[in-house]
Protein backbone atom coordinates (compact mmCIF):
# COMPACT_ATOMS: atom_id res chain seq x y z
CA UNK A 1 0.00 0.00 0.00
CA UNK A 2 1.52 3.40 -0.97
CA UNK A 3 0.85 6.47 1.66
CA UNK A 4 0.98 9.99 0.40
CA UNK A 5 2.28 13.23 2.17
CA UNK A 6 0.07 16.09 3.10
CA UNK A 7 1.06 18.66 1.23
CA UNK A 8 2.62 21.10 3.80
CA UNK A 9 4.62 17.71 4.90
CA UNK A 10 6.04 17.18 1.40
CA UNK A 11 6.58 20.97 0.98
CA UNK A 12 8.76 21.00 4.00
CA UNK A 13 10.85 17.90 3.02
CA UNK A 14 11.30 19.78 -0.01
CA UNK A 15 12.79 23.26 2.19
CA UNK A 16 14.55 20.68 4.28
CA UNK A 17 16.11 18.97 1.35
CA UNK A 18 17.26 21.88 -0.16
CA UNK A 19 18.70 23.22 2.36
CA UNK A 20 20.75 20.04 2.86
CA UNK A 21 21.92 20.90 -0.35
CA UNK A 22 23.04 24.36 -0.15
CA UNK A 23 24.25 23.70 2.72
CA UNK A 24 26.83 20.85 1.51
CA UNK A 25 28.00 23.11 -1.68
CA UNK A 26 28.56 25.79 0.81
CA UNK A 27 30.83 23.39 3.30
CA UNK A 28 33.03 22.44 -0.04
CA UNK A 29 33.58 25.91 -1.38
CA UNK A 30 37.16 27.33 -1.22
CA UNK A 31 37.31 29.69 1.96
CA UNK A 32 38.67 33.34 1.09
CA UNK A 33 41.60 34.55 1.87
CA UNK A 34 42.71 37.44 4.03
CA UNK A 35 43.50 40.75 2.74
CA UNK A 36 46.89 41.03 1.15
CA UNK A 37 46.94 37.04 0.51
CA UNK A 38 45.91 35.98 -3.09
CA UNK A 39 44.25 31.90 -4.26
CA UNK A 40 47.28 29.98 -5.58
CA UNK A 41 47.42 25.93 -6.00
CA UNK A 42 50.21 24.70 -4.08
CA UNK A 43 52.16 21.60 -5.45
CA UNK A 44 54.18 19.23 -3.87
CA UNK A 45 55.47 15.96 -6.30
CA UNK A 46 57.38 13.51 -5.09
CA UNK A 47 59.64 11.62 -7.77
CA UNK A 48 61.11 8.17 -6.79
CA UNK A 49 64.59 7.86 -7.76
CA UNK A 50 64.91 3.61 -8.48
CA UNK A 51 65.47 2.96 -12.23
CA UNK A 52 65.51 -0.05 -14.33
CA UNK A 53 69.60 0.53 -14.19
CA UNK A 54 70.08 1.97 -10.60
CA UNK A 55 68.80 4.92 -9.55
CA UNK A 56 68.67 8.84 -10.91
CA UNK A 57 71.69 10.87 -9.31
CA UNK A 58 71.98 14.16 -8.08
CA UNK A 59 73.22 15.38 -11.20
CA UNK A 60 70.63 13.63 -12.93
CA UNK A 61 68.40 15.23 -11.02
CA UNK A 62 69.79 19.04 -11.02
CA UNK A 63 69.95 18.17 -15.01
CA UNK A 64 66.27 17.56 -14.90
CA UNK A 65 65.58 20.67 -12.92
CA UNK A 66 67.62 23.08 -15.17
CA UNK A 67 66.12 21.50 -18.32
CA UNK A 68 62.14 20.08 -17.51
CA UNK A 69 61.05 22.19 -14.64
CA UNK A 70 63.24 25.51 -14.29
CA UNK A 71 61.66 26.74 -17.81
CA UNK A 72 57.80 25.96 -16.68
CA UNK A 73 58.41 27.60 -13.64
CA UNK A 74 61.26 30.43 -13.57
CA UNK A 75 59.34 32.60 -11.15
CA UNK A 76 60.57 30.05 -7.92
CA UNK A 77 60.41 26.30 -6.84
CA UNK A 78 61.36 24.34 -3.57
CA UNK A 79 62.87 20.94 -3.62
CA UNK A 80 64.60 18.46 -0.98
CA UNK A 81 65.95 14.81 -0.63
CA UNK A 82 63.40 12.42 1.32
CA UNK A 83 63.21 9.03 1.74
CA UNK A 84 59.97 6.97 1.80
CA UNK A 85 58.31 3.68 0.99
CA UNK A 86 55.41 2.24 -0.80
CA UNK A 87 53.76 -1.53 -1.10
CA UNK A 88 53.84 -3.09 -4.17
CA UNK A 89 52.00 -5.18 -6.10
CA UNK A 90 53.02 -8.58 -4.38
CA UNK A 91 52.51 -7.11 -1.13
CA UNK A 92 56.25 -6.11 -0.54
CA UNK A 93 57.56 -2.65 1.44
CA UNK A 94 59.60 -1.10 -0.91
CA UNK A 95 62.17 1.93 0.39
CA UNK A 96 63.37 4.45 -1.76
CA UNK A 97 64.54 7.67 -1.72
CA UNK A 98 62.81 10.84 -3.45
CA UNK A 99 63.15 14.17 -4.18
CA UNK A 100 60.15 16.23 -3.43
CA UNK A 101 59.45 19.09 -5.39
CA UNK A 102 57.01 21.90 -3.64
CA UNK A 103 55.50 24.67 -6.51
CA UNK A 104 52.96 27.52 -5.49
CA UNK A 105 51.25 28.40 -8.76
CA UNK A 106 48.35 30.29 -10.40
CA UNK A 107 45.19 28.12 -10.83
CA UNK A 108 45.18 28.03 -14.19
CA UNK A 109 45.50 26.21 -17.38
CA UNK A 110 49.12 27.04 -18.34
CA UNK A 111 50.37 25.92 -14.79
CA UNK A 112 48.10 22.87 -14.78
CA UNK A 113 49.69 21.49 -18.44
CA UNK A 114 53.07 22.77 -16.98
CA UNK A 115 52.76 20.13 -13.98
CA UNK A 116 51.56 17.54 -15.66
CA UNK A 117 53.81 18.01 -17.94
CA UNK A 118 56.48 17.86 -15.85
CA UNK A 119 55.21 14.93 -14.31
CA UNK A 120 55.05 12.66 -17.85
CA UNK A 121 59.02 14.11 -19.00
CA UNK A 122 60.36 12.87 -15.70
CA UNK A 123 58.56 9.01 -16.37
CA UNK A 124 59.44 9.20 -19.58
CA UNK A 125 63.25 10.08 -18.99
CA UNK A 126 63.71 7.98 -15.83
CA UNK A 127 61.73 5.16 -17.07
CA UNK A 128 59.27 5.47 -14.00
CA UNK A 129 55.72 4.32 -13.47
CA UNK A 130 54.32 7.62 -12.02
CA UNK A 131 54.83 10.64 -10.00
CA UNK A 132 53.19 11.54 -6.62
CA UNK A 133 51.20 14.68 -7.06
CA UNK A 134 49.36 16.61 -3.45
CA UNK A 135 47.24 19.51 -5.10
CA UNK A 136 45.74 22.06 -2.23
CA UNK A 137 44.68 25.06 -2.46
CA UNK A 138 46.93 27.93 -0.53
CA UNK A 139 46.64 31.83 0.37
CA UNK A 140 49.49 33.08 -0.28
CA UNK A 141 51.77 36.60 0.26
CA UNK A 142 55.07 37.44 -0.29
Amino acid sequence: MMTTLPLSRLRTAVVLASLFAMYGCAAVQESRCAPGEERAVDDVMIFGTAKPAGVVTSAEWTEFLRTSVTPRFPQGLTVWQASGQWKGADSTIVHEASFVLRLVHPKDPPSEAAVRAIADDYKSRFSQESVLRIKSHACVSF
